[in-house]
This record gives C-alpha cells, structure tokens and sequence, in this order.
C-alpha cells in the first residue's frame, strides 16, 4: 500500500465520516494544510486511481468512500514497513513502540494476553528472512 502522508490524513477523514465530499475534506483539513480544493481533488483521484477510494454522484459533488476499512490499512501499513526489515530485528520495533506508545491498564492487559497466546507458538529462533548481504546475521556473516 502506497499512500502518502497527505492521502492518508484524507483517508482518515473518509473513515471518520464513513463518506466525505471534497468540501468536507476542505473543511476540516484545509486550513491546517494550506490546501485549495484543486489539490484536495488531485489527493482524491489519486486514492481513486490506486483504488483506495471509489466515488458516487451526490448532488453536484461527488461522494467517496473507502475500498478498505481503517483498520485493514493500518494492518497494511505495518506489514508493509516491517517488510524492510530483517524479522530478527521485529522484536526491537515492537519494544520500542510498546515504550513510545501511551496505554490504559485495559490495553496492557491485552497485550499481556495476546503474548501469553503468542507464548504457545514461540520459536526457538527467528530465521532470518533478509537476501544475503543484507543484514549481520550469523547466517549471512560470513559472505
């Protein structure tokens, strides 16, 4: 999934609203991001054209909605960047996050739960996954 920054503070807005026209987006992002309507449009048919959104005739103005729900792209977002990196090394973006990342006692319960359900199935070790040359893994080292 290939979205920028500004299509994705689009795509949160579409979310949100469940459907937007590219007057609502103006309204609420366009101030904060010096954006015109032209360019509100040129993001909107770029997530058309990647197939992010898809539009219908409402009145004068047309209506997009998302091909994708919010948690499907977040979904895709972190896999696509965790595919750049060796998956010996996922564990260290995961802590780091789990330290950055604020939390209610309810959401360390359940990540408490889902590692105690991702204790059943732990490796002895994470194989690396990287081309050889790529990463310092003792696997690789040596080349």
């Amino acid at each position: 999934m290939s979205i920028s920054k500004s299509e994705w503070e689009i795509m949160r807005v579409i979310w949100t609203k469940d459907a937007a026209t590219s007057g609502q987006i103006l309204d609420i992002l366009g101030e904060k991001n010096s954006w015109t309507s032209s360019t509100v449009k040129t993001f909107l048919k770029r997530l058309v054209d990647k197939g992010y959104l898809t539009r219908k005739r409402s009145g004068k103005s047309y209506l997009y909605s998302s091909t994708l729900t919010e948690q499907d792209a977040m979904n895709q977002q972190v896999d696509d960047l965790f595919d750049k990196f060796c998956q010996r090394k996922h564990t260290m973006i995961l802590k780091h996050l789990l330290k950055e990342t604020p939390m209610t006692l309810t959401d360390i319960a359940a990540l408490q739960a889902l590692l105690l359900a991702k204790k059943e199935e732990a490796l002895d070790e994470v194989p690396c996954n990287c081309i050889p040359g790529q990463c310092r893994c003792k696997e690789h080292f040596d080349l």
